[in-house]
């Protein structure tokens, strides 16, 4: 939080009423898709994956969340909509949980937070921007050589297949660009 605001009038006692901790082991479920979104998720320890599922079955993966991100469908929370994603843990997590009521009235006793939700979600699309103009510049070799030099403990963490459906690739044609590269 003091990466973005000036937080020292926030007692931390008085933060942790309106977040329900909660312990996620590997590959659980924290949000479905096609239920409804009622809930954001911020990532203490861990990793998140935020995907949806293909006509053809298929799981693509649009994003993760790592340590000190917050995550959620942000298009159906705020209504307590339908999502259109899931999000599952890539490993065992431990996340902090708040619902629209409770954030709601964490934002009208802490207003400064308004503050920091408003720069963490423009860093947020800022990052989602960028990811984007990549995937139309870079040709799919040099998307996952800028992925793997930019986030190396990223892809200690993530495995292989994910990693290639996050990047838009099947996993055997990730293989063999790690295999090109090793050559």
């Amino acid at each position: 939080m003091d990466r973005f605001i000036n937080a020292k009038e926030i007692d931390v006692t008085t933060l942790n009423q309106f977040f329900n901790y909660r312990t996620v082991k590997k590959k659980e479920l924290l949000l479905k898709e096609d239920t409804i979104c009622q809930h954001l998720f911020y990532v203490q320890k861990g990793c998140l994956q935020i995907f949806y599922t293909k006509e053809n079955g298929v799981e693509q993966t649009i994003d993760f969340a790592l340590e000190g991100w917050w995550t959620t469908d942000f298009a159906a929370y705020p209504l307590n909509a339908i999502s259109k994603y899931s999000i599952r843990a890539v490993e065992a997590a431990e996340v902090l949980v708040i619902d629209v009521v409770k954030q709601e009235r964490l934002l009208q006793e802490f207003p400064i937070l308004e503050r920091y939700f408003h720069l963490v979600y423009q860093k947020a699309y800022a990052a989602s921007q960028y990811r984007i103009k990549l995937l139309y510049e870079y040709s799919r070799e040099e998307l996952y050589h800028h992925f793997k030099d930019n986030f190396p403990d990223f892809i200690q963490r993530v495995p292989q297949y994910l990693i290639a459906s996050f990047l838009g690739f099947t996993p055997e044609y990730l293989s063999e660009i790690r295999k090109r590269s090793i050559s």
